[in-house]
């Protein structure tokens, strides 16, 4: 998660844990990270949802995406298809949840 998103959630420093390992963006470069916590995040699309704990590393860093582990998109057995801006994963039922993005949101 990025410092910004944290801020604008309104989420207080105090909830962060301490993080001691590094962190390096896309061109190699050490990002700051500020620490990290776990939130209860839902997934839905309208017609499904579902709800995990997911642990997010909060960083001194911007971007447009959401970036969501290997480990977490292996537990909630999702499907990243970043050509076409969207993310597949079940609920707890029989339904696929799509959660679509759009380069529009982003500007």
């Amino acid at each position: 998660m990025f410092w910004t998103t944290f801020n604008k959630l309104q989420l207080s420093p105090n909830q962060l844990r301490p993080y001691t390992g590094c962190l390096y963006d896309f061109v190699g470069d050490q990002v700051e990270v500020h620490g990290y916590l776990e939130l209860r995040t839902t997934f839905t699309d309208g017609a499904a949802s579902r709800t995990e704990n997911i642990k997010y590393l909060v960083v001194n860093a911007s971007s447009a995406y959401i970036l969501l582990g290997r480990p977490t998109l292996n537990r909630l057995r999702a499907v990243a298809l970043t050509r076409h801006m969207k993310m597949k994963l079940p609920d707890l039922g029989e339904k696929v949840i799509t959660i679509k993005s759009d380069r529009k949101d982003f500007k």
